[in-house]
């Protein structure tokens, strides 16, 4: 338990209101999108960097370590409360501080949530491309902290390529600012680009300058259907093959079809082995030569293909995309899901493998994959209160980890490593490279009080 004159001492900074020390309070706090789970010793919610500052300088005082948390949508438990830490939620630091057009920038802070900031720029003909599948609750500060993709990495990238620059509290509770607003690459040590992705173990981000881009013209969204999911797999590697770069390749497999019809039934069809959602952008006079180029190779394999004619037919094809992931709860109680990624001339060849790892493990997987950029996300169906069955799925999380590797892929995507992947890092990367950013965490962090115990042990 925290002590009364921590505890006083964090209402003085933040408010009453903004700290939790019950023990229903701290339950709420004490899980993510994975199965794991923690206690807390307490929740504070700061709402400035100021207050983030004090908060810092105070953990310090007391030798208690922060976890850094947002929306808790995480998928690899890097949000989890560990080794007796306090719970830093940053979901009340919402403010969008400025959007400038005429730059291409926006400075926002870390609470903003994601689908939030796309409704404001649209109003303005803007964008902020990297939008995860839980772009309604994600926030920004978390996207920043995991490098999250989404379905239009493929075309315009993750969200490291959208960081211009942020403001960082350091576990010395100085404030440094990293990039700002500038396009160019940043002087000295590339510090931004070392922050995006850390999961918070470097420092606590209280501002950020995102880079925003117009939104196109025109666009087209086609969806193509196929017998087996292999099909449609080779049809990506044939796409990118041909030098064609959509804005989205999204592949579901039949079970996703099925449990995401359940839900949205918007028309797919469930004897469909799979399905393509792809998506082109850019100018009007563009559309019809993308359009047709595509058609000619999806239809060498697909048993049909088609075009969106109205924003309904969009809206339909992909809220059965968003909705994936929830939708499979009609089927099993729990699922592990996975975002290794391979290069994309080996996509087939993985999907081929989470195929494997299905049979060999006889478990249950369901395949979506923002397959473009060879991220796939195989959700392993299970009930989570049978030990033997949850044992398997975490060896088939293993296994699947280890074939990625062996296709010259990754193990981690866009969800980070966090708890869940941490065992699997020095499989990556050799001792030299592990050594290398144990030396950067410590010379961040030398007395490891930020999010411990997170990607990697020191």
């Amino acid at each position: 338990m925290l002590s009364q004159t921590v505890v006083n001492r964090l209402k003085e900074i933040v408010g009453e209101k903004n700290v939790v020390t019950d023990k229903v309070g701290l339950l709420t706090y004490g899980y993510d999108g994975t199965l794991l789970s923690g206690e807390a010793l307490g929740v504070v919610s700061p709402q400035t960097t100021e207050q983030v500052v004090e908060i810092v300088k105070l953990m310090n005082e007391h030798n208690i370590k922060l976890v850094p948390r947002g929306a808790g949508t995480n998928e690899s438990g890097g949000t989890i409360p560990s080794q007796e830490s306090v719970v830093i939620s940053f979901t009340k630091m919402t403010k969008i501080h400025e959007i400038d057009t005429e730059n291409f920038v926006a400075v926002v802070e870390p609470g903003v949530i994601n689908f939030d900031l796309q409704v404001e720029l649209e109003k303005k003909n803007f964008y902020f491309p990297p939008d995860p599948s839980s772009y309604k609750a994600s926030t920004i500060g978390g996207n920043v902290g995991e490098c999250s993709g989404g379905p239009k990495c493929f075309k315009y990238g993750v969200t490291r390529d959208y960081i211009l620059g942020v403001e960082v509290v350091l576990p010395n509770g100085k404030v440094i600012q990293t990039g700002g607003r500038n396009f160019q690459s940043e002087p000295g040590y590339d510090l931004t680009r070392i922050i995006v992705g850390a999961e918070g173990t470097l420092g606590l981000v209280t501002k950020v300058f995102v880079r925003i881009i117009p939104i196109p013209r025109a666009k087209k969204t086609m969806l193509a259907i196929y017998d087996k999911v292999e099909d449609a797999s080779q049809t990506v590697a044939d796409i990118v093959a041909a030098g064609i770069i959509p804005t989205t390749l999204e592949l579901m497999d039949n079970l996703l079809i099925n449990t995401t019809e359940d839900f949205s039934h918007a028309g797919l069809p469930r004897d469909a082995g799979a399905v393509l959602i792809i998506e082109v952008d850019g100018y009007p006079e563009d559309m019809d030569g993308q359009v047709k180029t595509i058609g000619e190779i999806a239809n060498k394999i697909a048993k049909e293909f088609k075009v969106a004619q109205t924003a309904s037919e969009v809206d339909q094809i992909w809220t059965s995309r968003r909705c994936a992931f929830g939708s499979v709860a009609r089927v099993r109680p729990s699922y592990g899901v996975n975002d290794i990624t391979v290069p994309r001339s080996n996509f087939p060849k993985a999907i081929a493998g989470v195929l494997k790892v299905a049979k060999d493990f006889g478990v249950t997987i369901g395949v979506v994959a923002h397959a473009g950029d060879g991220n796939l996300h195989p959700l392993i169906l299970f009930d989570q209160r049978d030990k033997e069955e949850t044992e398997t799925v975490h060896a088939a999380e293993q296994a699947l980890c280890m074939m990625a590797l062996d296709l010259k892929g990754t193990i981690s995507g866009e969800h980070g490593i966090g708890l869940v992947k941490k065992k699997y890092l020095d499989k990556e990367f050799t001792p030299a490279a592990m050594d290398a950013f144990r030396k950067i965490k410590r010379s961040f962090d030398p007395s490891n009080r930020f999010n411990p115990g997170k990607v990697i042990d020191l």
